[in-house]
């Protein structure tokens, strides 16, 4: 099966039509090559800090290295991408705010085995929410070459459309390779998992997860970035990370705006 593929030159209507037809879309080389030596560059020294995971469902091969907003400025480039952020704020428009639930550089090393295949809702409590409310948009950037046999991510087609508790089997699925820059962004309603890594390269993608803006963050951004690097941020950003106030949450007391208990605005 051929997966669906568009250019960097996409709109993001086109590319959110995609998302909701198959579950998915894959933008071929949204970032040029020199964009992932960059990031390479300044999250690798914390890459080889982190420890493999702890149980199998986080990869006893696999290193997840976080806070990378604080850490990389290639990534906040990257979270701001006109097109990517475009195309997460046209699936999540029901809601009233929008923000960065996660960053992770996430590495598998040689001989990692398949993950289980899930949905990325499940992170929130296993809730059931309905089919037609969408809570978060995942996606997948190529940091190194996204081959299958380097476990490039599994995905079954329009599974979106199903519902909590469906099983697949590997036969079900269809590796996400791409070539380095791309990006896989699809639903959090979509089934999918990462492949077996059975090469001698490491693959590496950044995970960027967004959410819609009244659940808890999976990463907990004002902790992971210290205020003294978020006070250096651009506002479209920060508003990003949690620092704003919509509908009666997200306030300081005294009903304060974050950004001006943050010393701005």
């Amino acid at each position: 099966m051929s997966l669906q593929h568009l250019p960097r030159t996409a709109t993001v209507e086109e590319a959110s039509a995609c998302i909701a037809e198959h579950g998915y879309v894959i933008i071929d080389e949204l970032a040029s090559a020199e964009t992932m030596d960059r990031l390479e560059a300044e999250v690798d020294p914390y890459l080889e800090a982190t420890a493999f995971g702890a149980i199998p469902a986080l990869g006893l091969l696999t290193r997840r290295t976080g806070s990378l907003i604080a850490r990389s400025p290639t990534v906040r480039e990257l979270v701001l991408d006109p097109l990517f952020l475009g195309i997460v704020r046209n699936r999540l428009s029901h809601a009233s705010s929008v923000q960065l639930g996660l960053t992770e550089l996430i590495a598998l090393s040689p001989g990692a085995p398949a993950q289980f295949l899930h949905r990325d809702e499940l992170l929130f409590d296993g809730y059931p929410f309905a089919n037609d409310y969408e809570i978060t948009v995942n996606s997948l950037w190529a940091v190194s070459d996204y081959t299958e046999a380097m476990g490039a991510t599994r995905v079954v087609p329009g599974s979106h459309r199903l519902g909590p508790d469906e099983r697949f089997t590997e036969a079900d699925t269809v590796a996400a390779e791409m070539t380095r820059g791309s990006v896989l962004i699809f639903s959090g309603k979509l089934y999918h998992g990462g492949g077996e890594n059975r090469s001698d390269r490491v693959r590496k993608a950044l995970d960027l997860c967004c959410n819609v803006g009244w659940v808890r963050q999976e990463e907990n951004q004002y902790l992971s970035c210290p205020p003294e690097v978020a006070r250096t941020l651009p506002e479209e950003l920060l508003r990003l990370m949690g620092y704003a106030a919509s509908h009666g949450y997200g306030h300081v007391g005294n009903r304060e705006d974050p950004l001006r208990a943050l010393g701005l605005g």
